[in-house]
């Protein structure tokens, strides 16, 4: 491991100098074969609108097996790593954390020298994450501090259910598993994403279900009898120990992404929840620490959308209408737009939350969708919907693709979801941009989407903005 005489450029300490950085050259896309014959993939995509290949593959690393379903994955290091309390000023933004979600198994890229040619260094096998932490199914990486976090969503046994799921960490220089997270878990049993406020010292996580109710498919007796997650928790950063839950109520199924406010002065974030069982609609909550007490409020919602039965997946034939499934969320990083991914009706929204507690339906634009299969603007196919979204540092671009998770998508677009990749241009309004469109073909789904030097759901900061 090379180490620099100083912290990584791409590190930043407020949101404000992160988003006056340069834009991204780059990305890199999770791809996943839907049927698992083939392996699965890490795309990589020539994001600069100057060059003659904008738009287009560069390069594509095969992964060695089949069936890991890539997910949420991540860097080593980012800029969390200028906290004061941390030992690792002079770290690198230069290794990929890609996990397997249904392998268990781990990867980690490197992307120098040439970050256009990302190479497989180190495999994590699952007996190794098991063995020392009890967990399987890793699901989300961030960079912390002092090493990588991973979030998982299953515990040991064949079908995961052996112990509650947790987070384990990382050495982000050797990327050898060190062991659980937590010390305390409180009431915790179910997992799915986590993000915290570094300075402020808590960590808040969200649940989404345990391996049977989504390796083969969302389980409707399940969902209507309100078994999936449903709460928030709390944490102790730096005890590692459960302060609080706060259960939005058991209709309000899957509460998913954890958006925290960028700028560590602000004690408040976001979460998205897939779908109410009431009424099928989506709705985006605001938590908030006040007192010393963290709190939760319902202030977004987004209704199902009236679909004859004919156009609808047989799941929800009997419901005559096409739920927003609200699968994704992010915050841009100056805090004042929320992008919300409504998977299941076809629109990606943009509110401003400029007051956390009052979003503002600010822009929105239609891409796929379950009933209406809208196209883009230049008229190609767009299957399944806006699902996992990124947003550039300065907030002029919102990059998003289409998978969610393959045996979902076989569910509820049963046609087949072809893997693409979509972006919106951001300026006063929101448009879908008419000359960039990847299209990586219908051997792969495509996921999570990573920007080279950082994004909005990367990097957490420890300086406030001036």
């Amino acid at each position: 491991m090379t180490h620099t005489l100083r912290p990584d450029p791409t590190f930043y300490p407020s949101p404000r100098l992160a988003m006056e950085a340069e834009p991204e050259h780059l990305c890199y896309t999770a791809l996943l074969s839907p049927d698992r014959s083939r392996p699965d993939a890490l795309a990589v995509v020539d994001l600069d609108p100057a060059s003659p290949k904008y738009g287009s593959v560069l390069h594509r690393v095969d992964l060695p097996h089949k069936g890991d379903e890539l997910h949420h994955f991540g860097w080593n290091a980012c800029s969390s790593a200028l906290s004061p309390l941390s030992g690792h000023a002079f770290l690198q933004r230069r290794y990929l954390i890609v996990p397997g979600m249904r392998s268990s198994r781990m990867y980690v890229f490197d992307t120098q020298p040439d970050p256009t040619q990302p190479r497989l260094v180190k495999t994590i096998e699952p007996d190794e994450i098991l063995r020392k932490t009890g967990y399987s199914r890793p699901h989300t990486v961030h960079c912390g501090p002092e090493g990588i976090y991973v979030s998982t969503l299953g515990g040991r046994g064949a079908d995961g259910t052996q112990g509650p799921p947790g987070i384990f960490l990382m050495d982000c220089q050797t990327f050898e598993v060190l062991g659980r997270w937590e010390i305390d878990r409180g009431p915790q049993e179910r997992h799915y994403d986590f993000w915290w406020n570094l300075p402020r010292d808590y960590m808040v996580s969200s649940e989404w279900a345990l391996p049977p109710q989504f390796e083969n498919g969302i389980v409707p007796e399940d969902l209507l009898a309100n078994r999936y997650g449903h709460a928030l928790h709390f944490w102790n950063l730096r005890e590692r120990r459960h302060v609080q839950s706060i259960d939005l109520g058991a209709n309000h199924q899957m509460s998913l992404e954890i958006r925290p406010a960028h700028d560590p002065s602000r004690e408040y974030g976001f979460v998205g929840v897939v779908v109410d069982t009431t009424n099928l609609e989506a709705s985006v909550w605001t938590w908030y620490r006040e007192n010393g007490k963290f709190h939760a409020r319902k202030t977004a919602t987004i209704p199902p959308e009236p679909a004859p039965a004919d156009q609808l997946p047989p799941l929800l034939k009997g419901f005559g209408a096409v739920p927003p499934l609200v699968s994704d969320i992010d915050l841009s990083l100056d805090d004042k737009h929320l992008y919300v991914a409504c998977w299941g009706t076809g629109e990606l929204r943009q509110y401003d939350v400029s007051d956390p507690m009052k979003p503002e339906l600010a822009g929105s634009v239609r891409i796929g969708g379950i009933a209406r299969h809208e196209p883009h603007p230049t008229g190609r196919a767009f299957g399944g919907g806006p699902q996992m979204i990124e947003i550039s540092r300065d907030g002029k671009r919102v990059y998003f693709t289409n998978s969610l998770y393959s045996t979902w998508d076989a569910q509820f677009y049963p046609d087949g979801i072809a893997g693409v990749q979509a972006m919106c241009k951001v300026n006063g309004s929101m448009d879908l941009d008419r000359e960039f469109f990847v299209e990586f073909g219908a051997d792969y789904g495509a996921h999570q989407v990573r920007l080279q030097g950082g994004d909005c759901s990367t990097d957490s900061y420890c300086y406030s903005s001036a």
